[in-house]
């Protein structure tokens, strides 16, 4: 294994997991792991199709999380995070959340998880329209919300609208949307925000990780050198997976090194 921090995982803080918090380390420290960060769901006035609200409850959570911490310091240094779900019409309740809790956050990613208030995982996203139209909107949206937040340190997956699309990748590519994703990765520059690498497309059936290889190698073409990276684990057989090819196809689009978020600052370890 070639990558050493895995900076995206939920545990049963996020109302789609059922994995306790020292099961995803536990099994972090076996791989050897030398950071794992906890990023548990928070996306505020979402509901999906089965009625889940995906609410984080801040304040134990910390309590819990910085106990843990504490309890593996000798074994792995535990990270403590959020993923954030962006919406446009909520901005200042995120920005002030960010704020509220800054002291106590690590890392805060971003996602877009639903679009025009529907769950982006549902196969309701997908009706009434062509594939292609869904992946337009989805990046529409995306594009926009990171033109108008800087409430978070990496945007995740961001060709996540993919894994659930009716074909996948199947027809999928950078290039047929372009027009959108090239605009995303210049604000993620001169934001300085990162870009993650998110391991879940390879258990989606993806065959690479989220966003694509072609969007890694043009936003190193463009500048990008801000990467951060996430197996998504909701289960501990997830964590760490496959991070030797995530290792591999980075190193192919030129990446030498990662970002590794502690007290919303990044820190840099090399992809050996």
């Amino acid at each position: 294994m070639r990558i050493l921090s895995d900076c995206h995982i939920h545990t049963d803080y996020s109302a789609d997991c059922e994995t306790k918090t020292r099961q995803q380390i536990d099994r972090a420290a076996e791989l050897g792991l030398k950071h794992i960060c906890i990023t548990d769901h928070h996306d505020y006035d979402a509901v999906s199709d089965g009625g889940k609200e995906f609410l984080l409850d801040f304040e134990p959570y910390f309590v819990e999380m910085n106990e843990i911490k504490k309890e593996y310091e000798k074994r792995i240094e535990v990270l403590i995070g959020v993923e954030l779900g962006l919406q446009l019409h909520i901005s200042d309740y995120l920005c002030s959340l960010v704020d509220k809790y800054n002291d106590k956050l690590d890392f805060v990613i971003g996602s877009s998880h639903f679009v025009d208030g529907i769950d982006v995982f549902s196969t309701s996203f997908f009706e009434g329209r062509e594939e292609k139209e869904s992946y337009e909107r989805y990046f529409e949206a995306t594009l926009n919300r990171i033109r108008q937040l800087d409430c978070f340190d990496t945007f995740a997956h961001l060709d996540y609208v993919v894994r659930y699309g009716p074909n996948k990748n199947k027809y999928y590519s950078y290039e047929a949307y372009r027009q959108y994703i090239d605009p995303i990765l210049e604000l993620l520059i001169k934001k300085d925000k990162a870009l993650e690498c998110n391991a879940g497309g390879y258990r989606r059936g993806l065959g690479q990780p989220n966003p694509s290889k072609d969007v890694f190698k043009r936003y190193y073409e463009m500048g990008g050198r801000l990467i951060t990276i996430g197996s998504d684990a909701h289960k501990p057989e997830a964590i760490g997976y496959p991070f030797d090819d995530v290792a591999q196809l980075l190193s192919e689009c030129g990446f030498k090194e990662y970002a590794v978020y502690k007290n919303r600052k990044p820190e840099f370890y090399p992809i050996l």
